[in-house]
């Protein structure tokens, strides 16, 4: 009888310390909140070496990157070889890898010879699926080597004229007269043939004439010379004035053609505009508008 009268009477307390079921969610996102804290603490401190460790290796990796960039484009200039990004890269990557690989086995516990032997097996599935990248990492560094192309070359190939600005990984950067920007990758470069050319050939542009049978060809010569030379004075290149050549004889008169040199950052159509305009009206031209005429002279007789 007592035990029953001590249980009801622990009932009310019971209730009293009870759950409110208004208050359950909040003590329950309270509870989550603690216990995600307590792992998130408890995970540092099981893992705080390797945290250390790995930042210290990553900062160390970065500083002797950057260190042996500098020192290896101080040492490329001094030397025969060109100073190309390419070289570069491959020196920065040497390093990551190598910093890579020291954290494998400490940090997270990868044998480093697993992934070596993982890259092995799959080593024939990439050199498939990169068999263009392998292409034209491999042909860049083929033409840096043996010197076939090195910044500042101007080169032409398949039309397209320009002066090397740098070689990367993938393509080899081309800058042609008007400022583009061209692309073109080490593979093409390495299996096709190029032109090297010289700073005046690829400077040189042309005007073609026609100069009168009846004309005195070393005046008219020189007067072309002066005149085109007057009117691209800001356009042309200081050492080379524009050259006047002949070229043969047609039924109206010396065929020929003025030869200038455009500046580097001048499009050479701007000059051919503005020595045309300067040598249309010559009386020791003939122009087109009489070439015309004469044809129709010559159709009706």
């Amino acid at each position: 009888m007592n035990l029953t009268v001590n249980f009801a009477s622990e009932i009310p307390a019971l209730a009293s310390t009870s759950i409110n079921p208004n208050k359950d969610p909040m003590g329950r996102s309270e509870q989550a909140i603690s216990s995600f804290s307590d792992a998130v603490i408890y995970w540092f401190r099981q893992n705080f070496g390797k945290i250390i460790l790995l930042i210290v290796v990553a900062v160390c990796a970065a500083l002797i990157s950057k260190i042996v960039t500098a020192a290896m484009r101080r040492a490329l200039e001094r030397t025969n070889l060109p100073s190309v990004s390419i070289f570069v890269n491959i020196v920065r990557a040497l390093i990551w890898i190598f910093a890579a690989a020291t954290v494998l086995q400490p940090v997270f516990g990868i044998n480093p010879s697993t992934v070596v032997a993982a890259l092995g097996v799959s080593g024939l599935a990439l050199s498939f699926g990169l068999k263009d990248t392998i292409a034209n990492i491999v042909g860049g560094f083929g033409l840096m080597v043996s010197k076939v192309v090195q910044p500042g070359d101007i080169i032409t190939i398949q039309g397209t004229t320009g002066t090397v600005r740098d070689v990367t990984w993938r393509h080899t950067i081309v800058i042609d007269r008007t400022g583009n920007q061209l692309l073109i990758p080490n593979s093409i470069l390495n299996t096709t043939a190029l032109e090297k050319i010289t700073e005046a050939g690829e400077a040189a542009t042309t005007v073609p004439f026609t100069l009168r049978g009846d004309a005195d060809i070393v005046g008219s010569s020189r007067s072309i010379a002066e005149v085109a030379s007057q009117a691209t004075r800001d356009m042309a290149m200081p050492a080379n004035p524009p050259i006047v050549q002949l070229q043969g004889f047609t039924p109206y008169g010396i065929k020929g053609q003025v030869v200038m040199f455009a500046k580097q950052g001048i499009i050479a159509a701007d000059m051919q505009d503005a020595a045309t305009r300067a040598l249309a009206g010559q009386d020791y031209l003939v122009q087109e508008a009489e070439l015309q005429s004469g044809k129709g002279v010559d159709q009706a007789n």
